[in-house]
C-alpha cells in the first residue's frame, strides 16, 4: 500500500496536481518502507501584494510602517511582490535613478523566496517634472532609454514588468500636465505599447511583460484586439479591480474575466483592494477624487473584508485563465487614498482578513509537513496544489540531511528524487 500525501482539498481540481515519488539512496536504488517527510514550499499561483513598505527596511534604513515584523506577516502569506518603478519617484533627478536601492530591496525579497514584479515602465502619472516642455521626439528617446536601462540593470532580480500603464487614459488624460500624455496623443496608443513592449523584449528577452490596466469596459478588449493584430507580443493581461465602492460580487467577477479570457493569454489581477470602513460613495467616478480627513476601520467593516476576500480569491483561483493575485497593499500605514484597504491594521496587528486570506491559502490550499512511507519499491504518492515541494527525512534517514525539492506541475506525472544527503 503506497503512501499518500495530500493536502488543497477545497482547491479548484485544475490546480491539483498528483506525482508518484521514487525515493533511491545516491547510487539510484529505490529506498523501501523509509519514512520521508514531505512539505510545500511555494505555490506555482502568484499570491502577491505591493513590496513598496519595505523599500526602508531591505536597505537598513529606518522605517516606521516597514517594520520587521509586518516582513514576517507578508512572507508567511504572499509569494510574489510589486516593486515601484513610478519614473517621477525613481529617477527624480535627471540621470540620478535610484537603481542600487531597488536592486537590494529586489534582493531582499528574493531571499525571503519572494518573485518580483516591477510597476510600471510607461505611465502618465508620476512622471518626472524634467520632462515638461522637452519636444516630443527628446520625450521618446527619454522614455526608450529608460525603459532599456531598468530592464536590462533588473534582469534576474526582476523578470516581470507592467510594460505600460493605463494606456486607455493615457492620451486623453487631463488631470495635470505631464511629458507622457501629449506623445501618447501624437503618436497612439497601439504605438505607445509597441514601444513599451520592444524595448522591454530588447533589454531582456526573457522578460514577462504586461498590458495593465483598470478600464475593464469593452475598450480595452479592442484595444487588446488591436494590439495583437498588429503583431506585438504580449505575455499576461493586467487587470485592475480596486473595490473602494465595494466588492463587485462574483458573478460580476467571473465575467469579466471570462471576457478578458477569450484572448487565450494569462490573466493577472494586478491590482485588488477591498476596504475594511465605510464604502466609498457610488458617485465618484475617479477614486482620486475622494479625499476626507480620515477613512478609519471598523469591526463590521473588517467582518465584511475577511468575507468578500475568500469569495474573491475563491472565485477568481476557480477560473483555468487567473495565474496571479496582487492585493493592493498589506497594511493601512500609508495606503493609496488612506483608504483601510490592508490586511493588517495601522498599529501592526493583523486583521481578520489577513487570517481568512492566510488560512485559504496558507492552511485549505497548502501541503503543511507530512510524514510518509514509502512502498515497496520506494514510492510515495503527493498530490497537492501546483508547486514546488519538498522531501525530508524521516527517523531512517540520517540526521542532518538536507531536503530534496521537486515541482508539481502536471496532472499526472513520475518524479524521481534522490534521498537528502547529508548536509
Amino acid at each position: 500500500m503506497r503512501s499518500t500525501a495530500f493536502s488543497a482539498t477545497s482547491a479548484p481540481t485544475h490546480r491539483i496536481c498528483q506525482s508518484v515519488v521514487t525515493v533511491t539512496d545516491a547510487s539510484g536504488a529505490p529506498l523501501a518502507h523509509a519514512e520521508v517527510v514531505v512539505s510545500q514550499v511555494s505555490h506555482a499561483f502568484g499570491f502577491g501584494n505591493i513590496g513598496f513598505d519595505f523599500l526602508g527596511l531591505a536597505n537598513g534604513e529606518p522605517d516606521e510602517i516597514g517594520t520587521e515584523s509586518l516582513a514576517e506577516l507578508y512572507a508567511d502569506l504572499f509569494n510574489t511582490a510589486t516593486l515601484p518603478f513610478y519614473w517621477g519617484r525613481f529617477e527624480p533627478v535627471r540621470g540620478a535613478p535610484d537603481t542600487a536601492r531597488l536592486q537590494q530591496a529586489a534582493r531582499w525579497f528574493r531571499q525571503r523566496g519572494v518573485t518580483l514584479k516591477g510597476h510600471p515602465l510607461v505611465w502618465h502619472t508620476v512622471q518626472p517634472d524634467w520632462l515638461l516642455g522637452l519636444t516630443l521626439q527628446e520625450v521618446e528617446r527619454l522614455q526608450r532609454e529608460r525603459i532599456r536601462r531598468d530592464v536590462a540593470d533588473f534582469e534576474g532580480l526582476i523578470d516581470t514588468w507592467d510594460a505600460i500603464n493605463e494606456v486607455l487614459i493615457m492620451p486623453v488624460f487631463a488631470n495635470g500636465d505631464n511629458g507622457i500624455t501629449p506623445l501618447a496623443r501624437a503618436r497612439g496608443r497601439v504605438a505607445m505599447i509597441r514601444m513599451a513592449f520592444e524595448e522591454a523584449r530588447a533589454a531582456n528577452p526573457h522578460a514577462r511583460l504586461l498590458l495593465n490596466d483598470f478600464d475593464l469596459s469593452s475598450a480595452y478588449e479592442d484595444l487588446i484586439e488591436e494590439v495583437l493584430e498588429a503583431g506585438i507580443e504580449i505575455d499576461a493581461l493586467g487587470l485592475q479591480t480596486h473595490m473602494h465602492q465595494g466588492y463587485w460580487g462574483e458573478d460580476v467577477m467571473l465575467e469579466m474575466v471570462d471576457r478578458f479570457a477569450r484572448f487565450g493569454l494569462p490573466l493577472h489581477l494586478t491590482e485588488s483592494s477591498l476596504v475594511s470602513g465605510h464604502l466609498m460613495p457610488a458617485d465618484i467616478v475617479d477614486l482620486n477624487d475622494y479625499e476626507i480627513p480620515e477613512w478609519p476601520s471598523t469591526p463590521e467593516g473588517e467582518a465584511r473584508q475577511a468575507d468578500e476576500l475568500v469569495q474573491h480569491y475563491r472565485s477568481l483561483v476557480s477560473h483555468p485563465s487567473v495565474e496571479a493575485i496582487t492585493y493592493w497593499g498589506i497594511t493601512d500605514a500609508g495606503a493609496w487614498l488612506g483608504a483601510p484597504i490592508g490586511l493588517v491594521r495601522a498599529d501592526g496587528t493583523p486583521k481578520p482578513s489577513y487570517q481568512a486570506l492566510h488560512g485559504l491559502v496558507k492552511g485549505e490550499w497548502w501541503l503543511a509537513p507530512t510524514t510518509v512511507v514509502t512502498d515497496a519499491e520506494g514510492r510515495v504518492t503527493v498530490k497537492g496544489f501546483s508547486g514546488e515541494y519538498q522531501l525530508s527525512s524521516g527517523v531512517s534517514f540520517a540526521a542532518g540531511a538536507q531536503p530534496t525539492r521537486f515541482t508539481l506541475r502536471s496532472q499526472e506525472q513520475q518524479i524521481r528524487v534522490t534521498r537528502p544527503s547529508i548536509g
